[in-house]
């Protein structure tokens, strides 16, 4: 496992469980089969801004810093980039394909990363074409229905546009 992965897996801890210090988060990585120092978990949180603070409920635990591309983008700004730039929309199976203008896609394939859409598993972008993975339990025709609609083009009836 490299020190990106493990710090990435440090923050989703963080973001998860309340922990409040090196010793816990070793714990959690040892669970999920990583095995790493205390001593490296401190640098991992020193290099990855964690700080400690007080939650809502009184408890110190750590926090990361806000950060404006790691949170969720609004579905309205979603709905604009699709509105603006979604050409065609079709699906085979749980991978959905969205075409865009040429040098467009890294756009749409961005506001769709933020956006924290239910059924997303993760997005390739091209120049004009974007690979949507659906979550298994999802269904790429769902999705792809789904998006139709934040776009404004026409959804899908039984499978035929």
């Amino acid at each position: 496992m490299t020190k990106s992965q493990r710090q990435h897996r440090v923050s989703e801890i963080i973001e998860a469980e309340v922990v409040s210090t090196a010793a816990q988060i070793v714990k959690h990585l040892e669970k999920g089969g990583i095995v790493a120092t205390q001593a490296t978990v401190t640098r991992d949180l020193q290099e990855i801004g964690a700080v400690k603070s007080r939650d809502d409920d009184g408890q110190r635990r750590f926090k990361l810093p806000e950060q404006p591309s790691r949170g969720a983008a609004p579905l309205d700004h979603l709905r604009r980039m699709m509105g603006e730039w979604a050409v065609a929309i079709d699906n085979a199976g749980h991978l959905v394909v969205i075409r865009t203008p040429p040098g467009c896609a890294h756009v749409v394939a961005s506001a769709l990363d933020r956006s924290s859409l239910q059924g997303v598993l993760g997005t390739v972008a091209g120049d004009d074409t974007i690979l949507v993975i659906a979550k298994e339990n999802y269904g790429g025709a769902t999705l792809r229905d789904d998006l139709c609609r934040l776009s404004g083009l026409e959804v899908s009836v039984k499978g035929k546009k």
